[in-house]
């Protein structure tokens, strides 16, 4: 994710997040996968749907179990928080998986040894303007490559 997010600066990335949810607290991400997108300093939209619906068959056809946990995007030089846009799409993401996660990066801020990097979940019934943030434990073994 942020070896992506830094690749795209200072245009936001997104991709999706493959892995397995282990049990109701806990989500394992495995991989990620970049999307085609189109993307501003300040947005992310995908655009291809047909490519997301070809990887899905081919991750079904390697049959290791893994599902789209969630979807994942960069902030890059303004932190980590869902704007209206990202709230929209994670509400699609949690209408297929009420688990799904959408996860928040920023390669600019990030330097060697910390990453900044945030997960969210919605709320339902989501109210604009409501922040509700719950605190959670991430454990996590991070490669940072400068």
């Amino acid at each position: 994710m942020l070896r992506h997010g830094r690749a795209g600066v200072p245009v936001e990335v997104m991709g999706l997040m493959l892995g397995k949810i282990i049990d109701s607290l806990t989500i394992r991400v495995i991989d990620v996968f970049a999307m085609p997108q189109t993307g501003t300093g300040i947005s992310v939209e995908a655009i291809d749907p047909a490519f997301q619906t070809k990887m899905l068959d081919m991750l079904s056809q390697i049959g290791n179990g893994d599902i789209i946990v969630g979807w994942y995007h960069s902030h890059p030089g303004f932190g980590c928080w869902l704007s209206g846009v990202d709230i929209n799409t994670q509400q699609s993401f949690e209408q297929l998986n009420k688990r799904s996660v959408a996860v928040v990066i920023d390669p600019i801020q990030s330097v060697k040894g910390k990453v900044i990097i945030e997960a969210f979940r919605l709320y339902p019934p989501f109210t604009k303007g409501q922040e509700i943030r719950e605190t959670t434990s991430m454990e996590a073994l991070v490669n940072i490559h400068t």
